[in-house]
């Protein structure tokens, strides 16, 4: 009786857990970026994803209140070192063995967390890096995997490194064509060979949005999954989506070198919400429902039915990184920076998209500018800069989803995300006798442009511990300051 008994409840746990994989429960991976003023608590985040069916994350850096959070929760995590470290770890054994002791066997062991890649550096053959780390990328990964080694952990933890899609190219503009970048050729062939030696896979990211951003001329349509832009033939193959034409000009490029059926992961593909035209709430979740739709089929591409692992860009969005590459990279989160949903997104098998739990905000008040006061005040212009500088006007630039507002509009908009950033402190809300504060929200109605309330750091941070967020002016400036400004007085007179 008590053998029967086991059997119908093993079959039973059995069929409920063919029932949550068939409903697309399982197996989405992500980014979670932590460049932000007034980070989620780690604990929050945690449960974000796993209500959301996500069981992989990708860190940029070995973040320890993310770590620890992510400690027994079922998520493998891939862990990454970033490209300032390259150097130093390249050079010095040691230096890698260090790392790995401090951010992989230390949480491994006393945090139970499930690290299973790290990511040794940061698209680091970019371009417009100027080969600043092309020397240094392949004998830091070969020390990170010595040190992984000597750690005990050279088969649990395997080596990768996250490359941007620009290290190959083709000749003939068609996937058939694809090929190592010829100024890198070397390397990529170097550290190819050795991660396949050692078990570990490629990563690349893809953006179909940069693709589009970039070019005024690309075929809106085929930056989709459903678009409807005229097909590129490559001989046998039809290619209906530039994801599925970059993906393959890679794999083209690894036929050609010997190693065709090399492990890839996508380490980053996404579309962001704000900062340009292109990057709105509607595109965003076209863009992500047809990559979620494939998640869920495990479709492939042509050359690669079986589909590569994806890790989804991005969590949240980010309110504190560098915009050198646009306005736009502050926005690239399937959620707002407080864990709150931007737009639907169906999981598969019922299942649907949900919003972070248990956040606490400041209270309901803006910073917004005097009915009465005169745009061509000669502090104006000042107050505009100095707010811009220090918080996150993006939502501003031309084409998005603020940039609709009038003189007096930019101004309350960029007022109350200074406000904002430095925890609505009174002295937060004085440009020269320009501002007030209201208990009324000025966000427009009928519009996407919202004013935002921040996260109070000091109320959760009294329930729990959360990241080390800055929390005196000075940190804050020094904080924001790493952000470029360049447009922000075009914005606003």
């Amino acid at each position: 009786m008590g053998f029967q008994h086991f059997t119908t409840c093993f079959l039973l746990a059995l069929c409920i857990l063919s029932q949550n994989l068939a409903k697309g429960t399982l197996g989405f991976a992500c980014n979670w970026g932590t460049i932000t003023t007034h980070p989620l608590p780690p604990q929050i985040i945690v449960k974000l994803m796993k209500d959301n069916g996500i069981n992989k994350v990708k860190l940029f850096e070995a973040e320890p209140m993310a770590l620890k959070a992510l400690g027994n929760s079922g998520i493998q995590v891939m862990v990454g070192i970033p490209n300032d470290l390259l150097d130093s770890i390249a050079s010095n054994v040691n230096a890698a063995i260090a790392w790995v002791d401090q951010n992989v066997s230390t949480f491994i062991s006393k945090n139970g967390v499930d690290i299973r890649y790290v990511a040794v550096g940061n698209e680091a053959f970019l371009k417009t890096y100027n080969g600043r780390f092309v020397q240094s990328t392949f004998p830091a990964i070969k020390n990170i995997q010595a040190a992984l080694i000597k750690a005990g952990l050279g088969r649990q933890v395997k080596v990768t490194t996250p490359l941007n899609a620009d290290v190959y190219q083709s000749d003939s503009g068609l996937p058939s064509g694809g090929n190592f970048r010829p100024d890198i050729q070397n390397q990529m062939m170097s550290i190819i060979k050795f991660l396949n030696q050692n078990n570990g896979p490629l990563t690349f990211n893809i953006y179909p949005f940069l693709s589009l951003d970039a070019d005024p001329n690309f075929p809106k349509e085929f930056a989709f999954f459903d678009g409807s832009a005229a097909p590129v033939v490559d001989g046998s193959i039809t290619y209906t989506n530039v994801f599925d034409a970059n993906f393959d000009t890679l794999i083209s490029a690894l036929e050609k070198n010997g190693f065709g059926s090399m492990n890839v992961i996508i380490g980053e593909v996404g579309w962001p919400t704000d900062g340009t035209s292109n990057a709105n709430i509607k595109s965003a979740q076209r863009f992500n429902q047809g990559l979620i739709d494939r998640i869920v089929k495990k479709q492939g591409t042509p050359k690669r039915p079986t589909p590569p692992e994806i890790y989804m860009f991005a969590l949240l969005d980010e309110d504190a990184k560098s915009i050198d590459p646009g306005p736009f990279e502050r926005h690239w989160g399937i959620f707002n920076f407080d864990g709150s949903m931007k737009y639907p997104l169906n999981l598969g098998g019922g299942k649907s998209l949900v919003g972070a739990k248990g956040v606490k905000y400041l209270p309901k008040q803006w910073c917004v500018i005097q009915s009465q006061a005169n745009v061509m005040d000669p502090s104006f212009a000042q107050s505009m800069s100095k707010a811009c500088t220090y918080a996150d006007c993006t939502s501003l630039a031309p084409g998005s989803s603020c940039s609709g507002l009038d003189t007096k509009g930019n101004a309350s908009y960029a007022f109350n995300m200074y406000y904002q950033t430095f925890d609505q402190r009174k002295d937060a809300c004085q440009f020269n006798g320009l501002s007030v504060i209201t208990n009324i929200d000025p966000s427009p109605s009928q519009s996407s442009c919202h004013f935002e309330i921040m996260i109070d750091i000091g109320k959760h941070e009294n329930k729990s511990t959360s990241f080390a967020a800055p929390k005196t002016g000075f940190e804050y400036i020094m904080f924001m300051l790493v952000s470029s400004f360049t447009f922000t007085l075009s914005l606003f007179i």
